[in-house]
């Protein structure tokens, strides 16, 4: 019901050009749900480009980039390049993408043919062994990071989240201490994840509390951990800093003492 704001927000992401990929997927994710197939081919081709060029091993963040092409690839009768056939290398479930992204597999599900039955019973049982394999996975403890426009809104609509962020400079300052006593503590798989106004007051809707509440705060990061939302802390050598300034990580702050923007 809002596409017009959808689509101005795809277009900031595009613009943006994102080092994180859950962006790109949610981007071309809504195409592809809104039949634009095209449009989504072309997200997720810019995001693997930007993400994926000369990379080695690809990030396993950066997979449903990856599985997510070769779908709208499939669905639009491409063939393969080499990032599709990188996506097969990674999906080591028993049924191939191929197989799990054929546009005709809807046709199965209303075919007399018990072997039609049998097969899409099988391409749905590996589904799912891929999604248990997902959520086997140890989530990242994940401290949450609001962009300095998100803080503000926030503040603005829920002035009494003020006490656990008094200002922007300091909120990135207690994130950074907060991620280096947990990594000095031997806490593994340390994350960030990016909130914003809309999805956290739709998370508190899901929880039946309001978003004014502080001990949501937390949780939503949690969820957006195991939804796979979370950028790996600290960066990698040369990667931008978390909390976006699109300075590396070294020179912000990941120094002894981090700039605040």
């Amino acid at each position: 019901g809002h596409e017009a704001e959808a689509r101005a927000i795809i277009d900031g992401v595009r613009t943006a050009s994102p080092r994180d990929p859950a962006p790109w997927v949610i981007a071309a994710e809504a195409l592809e749900a809104h039949d634009e197939l095209e449009a989504a081919h072309e997200t997720f081709t810019e995001g693997a480009r930007l993400l994926l060029t000369d990379v080695p091993e690809p990030p396993y963040s950066t997979h449903p980039l990856l599985y997510g092409r070769h779908r709208v690839r499939r669905m639009l009768g491409l063939a393969h390049d080499e990032w599709d056939a990188l996506a097969d290398t990674l999906h080591t479930m028993p049924v191939s993408l191929d197989e799990l992204h054929d546009p005709k597999r809807v046709w199965s599900l209303g075919s007399d043919n018990p072997a039609d039955l049998e097969a899409e019973i099988s391409r749905l049982r590996a589904e799912l062994g891929a999604y248990r394999e997902a959520l086997s996975r140890p989530f990242p403890v994940a401290m949450l990071h609001w962009p300095a426009e998100e803080l503000t809104e926030l503040l603005d609509a829920y002035p009494s989240l003020s006490a656990e962020y008094p200002s922007y400079e300091e909120h990135l300052a207690t994130t950074e201490a907060a991620l280096r006593e947990l990594a000095s503590s031997g806490t593994p798989n340390l994350g960030v994840v990016r909130g914003t106004v809309p999805s956290f007051e739709a998370f508190a809707a899901s929880e039946g509390t309001s978003p004014a509440d502080p001990a949501l705060l937390p949780q939503y990061a949690t969820t957006l951990a195991a939804r796979g939302r979370a950028v790996a802390w600290p960066p990698q050598r040369g990667a931008a800093c978390w909390c976006g300034s699109d300075r590396p990580y070294a020179g912000c702050h990941g120094t002894d003492t981090p700039t605040d923007r």
